[in-house]
């Protein structure tokens, strides 16, 4: 019984003492209650071999935020600058297959995502290849043109060539409510796009000039990626729809039909290679065990794929140019 005692009084000193060592601070640097950011790991999630292939995720909105949550991740370009720099370094990865599944997203995020694979391919010579999922639409689709070939899975959708510009005007509901908003301005455009009243006649024109520039690099870049397609012809097929997977192949905007694994083996044939370890790169605490598996998470938000988030509309929120696919 003594026994006990003693030892519950132990017990209970030395977590008082831990507790009051954690709230002053003296142990904050070695108990964390989420994991923390680090490098990236490899997962071998298939196959065998010295030779690697690497699967790169563009899934989810594609966007420059970071995404919410506990535990601190980075946002999805600066995730695919980290792989692909990891990827570089490695001599033993030979191809990388792009695993898309994005309904695009903003303008900026999706060109630099672009850039970046473009500039990868430029300095290493190594194959890519795209692989379309579930959807590969507008920015998603974007991206894919910095790819050597093209697949899309039998049920994708893909296309929605083009630009849309979100304008949310919420006067009608601040009146309702007997809010009122009245912007000091330097010049008469300043708050050209404000969520507290209607687009000006000129303010659209200036939207629209806007718009048209990004789509006239919309087609550059679809023109660069299939070269067997006149310009013409393209922006005939840009005009924002949506194509299946027979449909964009007749068209001619993608290479052919077929699964993750064929656009593997096809990633494996290209670099010259028979066999090959397929790689993920993920978090420390993520779990991989095959090719389906995902190394990231996708966007939360359900408003994300309009480019809304309700808590940021009532906070001045300007609107974003998209290449995103909005149904």
């Amino acid at each position: 019984m003594r026994s006990r005692f003693f030892f519950t009084n132990t017990l209970t000193m030395i977590l008082g003492i831990g507790i009051s060592m954690l709230l002053s601070g003296c142990i904050r640097n070695y108990i964390t209650l989420f994991p923390q950011p680090g490098p990236v790991k490899e997962n071998v999630v298939d196959g065998s071999g010295e030779d690697k292939v690497l699967l790169l995720d563009i899934a989810g909105v594609i966007s420059e935020e970071k995404p919410d949550g506990l535990i601190e991740k980075p946002d999805m370009v600066a995730r695919i600058k980290e792989e692909l720099k990891k990827a570089e370094g490695d001599k033993a990865v030979k191809a990388i297959v792009l695993r898309i599944n994005s309904p695009g997203g903003t303008v900026t995020a999706s060109d630099i995502i672009y850039h970046e694979i473009s500039a990868f391919k430029e300095r290493t010579g190594r194959k890519v290849i795209a692989s379309i999922g579930d959807v590969g639409a507008s920015g998603g689709y974007y991206i894919a043109m910095a790819a050597d070939r093209v697949l899309a899975h039998p049920t994708a959708v893909t296309g929605s060539i083009g630009v849309i510009l979100l304008h949310v005007n919420l006067q009608g509901l601040m009146e309702k409510v007997g809010i009122g908003a009245e912007a000091i301005k330097s010049g008469a455009h300043k708050d050209m796009g404000i969520p507290t009243k209607p687009l000006a006649p000129e303010d659209r024109e200036l939207f629209q000039s806007m718009i048209n520039s990004m789509y006239d690099r919309f087609l550059q870049v679809v023109s660069q990626g299939r070269k067997g397609l006149a310009a013409e012809r393209i922006k005939t097929l840009a005009d924002g729809r949506i194509y299946t997977a027979p449909q964009a192949k007749e068209a001619g905007l993608i290479d052919d039909i077929g699964y993750l694994d064929q656009a593997i083996d096809l990633a494996k044939s290209e670099a010259g290679i028979k066999q090959a370890k397929v790689i993920l790169y993920s978090q420390p605490s993520a779990y991989n065990n095959n090719i389906y598996s995902q190394a990231v998470q996708k966007e939360e938000n359900p408003f994300a794929t309009w480019g809304v988030d309700p808590k940021r509309l009532l906070q001045g929120g300007a609107p974003k140019f998209l290449y995103l696919w909005m149904p």
